[in-house]
């Protein structure tokens, strides 16, 4: 029986975008069936395989997007919510087969079973992005992408609890304090199927970043730590960008991430 963390690894170097979420999939409905050994006998590899396109940028590089109203700025919202998407599908399989045998000391196979839902989420979500930009004529890599996103991985790729602080935590829980905003502004504009696919991004994403949470939670108890404390310290030492308000609150109290955790780290 293959190990679950050579399957991780054979999706983490698919480079091909459609055939990623495949195997994503494929990945999670194994392991959910029982056809995958919770055995963790490779590496996982230091960076995914990705795509000749999109041009990847820093940030300082990236072109303006344009005012939402225009179709080059509508274009340039759905190509950079697809790279989110895409990258955050390697995130999430990176998380259970890095960290895999490491948190099973702790919690047993639930961190596993936790990040391969994620996984199997976000290449749902990229999918229907993708499908998105094909319906206003275009695809995913027409346009240049942010090429920052996976530093936060590699650069916690040591430790366990910081990749739960910045990534779930920090990253993902942004997306649930922008995107209603973001929502309604497609909705205004009379782009219903756009709103439906936002709304299922954030329901989803409200769980996502609970599964950090919750195994956060889990880490800093093994460690005798306070996770408030705990989170604070690893968020000022990992994470490089502001943590802006307005928050979802709301949002993210459903999630499990109480004020008690980010705001006075807020800028």
């Amino acid at each position: 029986m293959q190990s679950v963390a050579s399957a991780i690894r054979a999706a983490l170097l698919t480079g091909d975008p459609r055939a990623k979420c495949f195997a994503a999939r494929d990945v999670a409905r194994r392991w959910r069936m029982g056809k995958l050994a919770f055995e963790f006998d490779c590496a996982m590899p230091d960076a995914p395989a990705w795509p000749e396109r999109p041009e990847l940028l820093p940030p300082s590089q990236m072109p303006k997007r344009g005012k939402f109203g225009s179709e080059r700025g509508r274009i340039a919202l759905w190509h950079s919510l697809a790279h989110i998407e895409f990258v955050a599908i390697d995130l999430a399989l990176d998380m259970a087969g890095r960290f895999g045998a490491e948190m099973a000391q702790i919690g047993g196979r639930e961190f596993v079973s936790d990040f391969l839902y994620v996984a199997a989420d976000e290449a749902m979500h990229f999918a229907l992005l993708a499908r998105k930009l094909q319906s206003m004529g275009t695809h995913y890599g027409a346009l240049p992408a942010h090429g920052g996103l996976w530093e936060a991985a590699h650069g916690t790729r040591h430790d366990v609890a910081a990749r739960l602080a910045v990534v779930p935590m920090v990253l993902e829980a942004r997306g649930l304090d922008v995107t209603p905003a973001t929502l309604e502004r497609v909705r205004a504009a009379g782009d219903e199927g756009g709103a439906r696919i936002l709304a299922r991004i954030l329901d989803d994403e409200i769980r996502h970043v609970g599964f950090g949470t919750k195994h956060f939670l889990k880490v800093s108890e093994s460690l005798g730590e306070n996770p408030e404390n705990k989170w604070k310290c690893l968020v000022r030492e990992h994470f490089r960008g502001p943590i802006k308000p307005p928050f979802n609150d709301s949002a993210r109290l459903a999630a499990g991430l109480s004020r008690a955790f980010y705001i006075d780290v807020a800028n």
